[in-house]
């Protein structure tokens, strides 16, 4: 077995030319094999002579010239003979007899040497015919079978030359909409998810870098700055060490930030629970309500029932990061709208908040990592991840986040969630982040 399948090519373009000529080789046969019968079936001959051999010359001869063909039958004894009159009347019906079988048996004869000839010459130029179409075939097949597998060759060619430097080529296969156009085109969004992946992983690494950078140099500062002074008193000391200790929380909050980003990125859910999106945002609110207080902000909530299923742990970080973000780029004295509730099987959260005018094309970068709005009056310690992990989380969850801009200034942000449980394991959805309609601020 091993060695036929060494023996069989391992080449698509030749298995699939071999596969068209061998097809018609056998379709060939059969043809042939019926017309040979039909042919053989319609050419008959008298029974007597059917299925046997033709008599040879010499003995028709013989039998044309035997005397016994023109001799009369003897006499039984006791007959009289007939008389010589009757006796020549008989012996040349007898010879005329004789000459109609010899010519009938020769007619026969001719008839099945005939048959003989045809049904041999009928084989053997069908075989040979056959032979040469049967190349003719492969020949065809040969061309066919690699007009076929040109798009695959493109496809070949492109995955071969891209990597994670190079994943600007695109295949844009032209043509009719059939089975390799969509393989084509499938490699092609494939290739532009990946080139937008490995953009946004550089971009992230660069940012946490950046960002992880900005504690660690602050540490650094307010040691170094401490230990120069000559004279360093208690006071100093724990001047610099309660500003390591704040800068160590900024760390440290960003670097939980990215590991729940990370979590919500892979789709990972350890726990699929009850959530109430209303308890969830109650919650958020008495966390942020120092924040609250010092903004002179004014909070109106319409928090109704609002069940779905989830990772309890991921989606209340999502809402109060929606929360918190409301907070922080606020103005004094504005206002921030709750609103929970269910609707059509989907159970929703609505925020909005008062602010600065964001324009309208700005609004799905906030939502990238590390973006965030110059000339806020917030709490200046965030890291711009608030938006990411919300959105990260929501497309873990199959949720839809829709989100615009406030014409008085502010933004608007409606998340939207199943009742039920998934029935497919949750998998993270790129580029969730989706306007939001006239439609979905209404509900």
């Amino acid at each position: 077995m091993s060695r036929l399948r060494r023996l069989w090519p391992q080449k698509v373009r030749t298995r699939l030319t071999l596969t068209y000529a061998a097809l018609f080789l056998a379709g060939g046969t059969v043809l042939v094999g019926v017309t040979y019968g039909l042919v053989a079936a319609s050419l008959t001959v008298a029974p007597d002579f059917a299925g046997k051999p033709p008599m040879p010359v010499t003995e028709f001869f013989k039998l044309c010239k035997s005397p016994q063909a023109t001799r009369s039958a003897p006499a039984k004894p006791g007959t009289r003979s007939p008389p010589p009159g009757v006796q020549a009347t008989k012996s040349k019906i007898g010879r005329q007899c004789a000459a109609e079988s010899a010519y009938l048996m020769g007619s026969k004869m001719a008839a099945v040497k005939q048959r003989h000839r045809a049904l041999h010459n009928l084989l053997q130029f069908s075989c040979l015919g056959l032979g040469l179409m049967t190349i003719v075939s492969g020949w065809a097949g040969w061309i066919i079978s690699g007009r076929v597998l040109r798009p695959v060759r493109a496809i070949t060619g492109t995955a071969r030359r891209a990597s994670e430097q190079h994943l600007g080529e695109r295949i844009a296969l032209s043509g009719a909409r059939d089975e390799l156009k969509e393989l084509a085109d499938t490699f092609d969004d494939m290739l532009e998810r990946l080139d937008r992946a490995f953009s946004a992983q550089r971009r992230f690494v660069a940012d946490a870098s950046h960002e992880l950078r900005t504690p660690l140099t602050l540490m650094r500062t307010a040691i170094d700055v401490t230990l120069a002074k000559p004279g360093r008193t208690a006071a100093q000391l724990e001047s610099m060490a309660i500003r390591v200790r704040n800068s160590l929380g900024r760390a440290e909050s960003m670097i939980d930030a990215l590991l729940t980003l990370a979590i919500s990125d892979q789709g990972r859910q350890a726990r699929t629970e009850p959530v109430n999106l209303a308890t969830a945002a109650e919650d958020a609110v008495d966390a942020a309500t120092a924040d609250i207080e010092r903004l002179g902000l004014h909070v109106r909530s319409d928090l109704r029932p609002a069940e779905t299923v989830g990772n309890p742990h991921l989606i209340d970080r999502m809402v109060s990061n929606l929360v918190d973000n409301a907070v922080r780029h606020n103005i004094h004295g504005g206002e921030v709208l709750l609103e929970s509730g269910t609707y059509d099987g989907m159970a929703f959260l609505h925020i909005a908040n008062s602010g600065r005018v964001i324009p309208e094309d700005l609004v799905p970068a906030l939502f990238e990592p590390f973006r965030r709005m110059e000339g806020r009056t917030g709490s200046g310690s965030g890291a711009g991840l608030g938006l990411a992990i919300a959105r990260s989380v929501a497309a873990a969850h199959g949720a839809m986040l829709d989100a615009a801009a406030r014409p008085p200034g502010g933004l608007d942000v409606r998340v939207s969630l199943s009742t039920r449980y998934p029935a497919d394991p949750i998998s993270p959805v790129a580029d969730s982040v989706q306007p939001a309609t006239d439609e979905s601020r209404s509900r």
